[in-house]
């Protein structure tokens, strides 16, 4: 196998959540680029058909399950349809997420749960889903977030619990699985990407915080991030697990 060859998925099924935009979207297009059939989950079934009708004109194959993540009956049913459709399941990837700031002292219970219920517990349903039916060689990626590993100026309490305790999950599953069942489970760390979530934030906020913040000085490009993705994915990444990789313009070093 070639360099190249090595990241690409011909012949094998990726599922993704949050497929509906974002960088849901950029993902399942990279990965069909890379040759995989899909199986896209979100709860917004326009969207999610927008995103088929991308993969299509790539040359792809994919099917669209309305998915609420935060319940595990749709995360089993996200998988049984990509079981039904083409089975097998080599990859997943939990995209799924929502993004706020909301101060410390007047979030409610209920902000902070939801959060913790779609960012982290979704992901260990879905994986839980997947897990039950991977054979090895296969990969689960976790998108975290890169505050999940410092903060960037909002008071973000929920959300960077959640994806640094996904980071704690990927973890434990890689240690679980990757003896016993051959799996591989990573988690990528985004910095700032324009998308859905981050456009709630505002302008002023990237070029007084994000910016200055970030080495390369500028927002990161879909393409990276995807390209990113690939490699945990595919069997370029084959000799990496249970690692947490940050793409965030150098953040983390700031």
């Amino acid at each position: 196998m070639s360099f190249l060859d090595s990241f690409r998925l011909d012949g094998k099924v990726a599922v993704v959540t949050g497929a509906s935009s974002g960088l849901g979207v950029t993902f399942a297009l990279a990965l069909a680029e890379a040759g995989a059939d899909l199986a896209l989950g979100a709860r917004r079934e326009d969207k999610l058909a927008d995103t088929v009708t991308k993969v299509e004109a790539l040359g792809g194959r994919a099917i669209a399950v309305r998915t609420d993540v935060t319940s595990p009956e749709d995360c089993q049913g996200l998988i049984d349809a990509a079981m039904a459709a083409f089975g097998r399941v080599d990859v997943l990837v939990n995209n799924a997420g929502v993004g706020t700031a909301v101060p410390a002292t007047r979030e409610t219970p209920e902000q902070f749960r939801s959060v913790i219920e779609l960012n982290l517990n979704a992901c260990y349903w879905m994986a839980q889903a997947a897990g039950k039916v991977m054979q090895p060689g296969s990969s689960i990626v976790n998108i975290s977030s890169v505050l999940g590993l410092t903060t960037m100026g909002l008071p973000q309490a929920a959300y960077a619990s959640s994806k640094a305790g996904l980071i704690g999950l990927t973890r434990d599953l890689a240690q679980q699985w990757g003896p016993r069942k051959g799996i591989r489970v990573n988690a990528l760390a985004p910095g700032y990407f324009e998308s859905e979530m981050t456009d709630q934030f505002g302008d002023e906020y990237v070029e007084q915080v994000v910016i200055p913040r970030t080495l390369v000085g500028r927002l990161g490009r879909h393409a990276e991030i995807g390209a990113a993705l690939l490699f945990l994915a595919s069997d370029a990444g084959g000799y990496v697990t249970g690692i947490t990789l940050p793409v965030e313009g150098g953040v983390l070093a700031t």
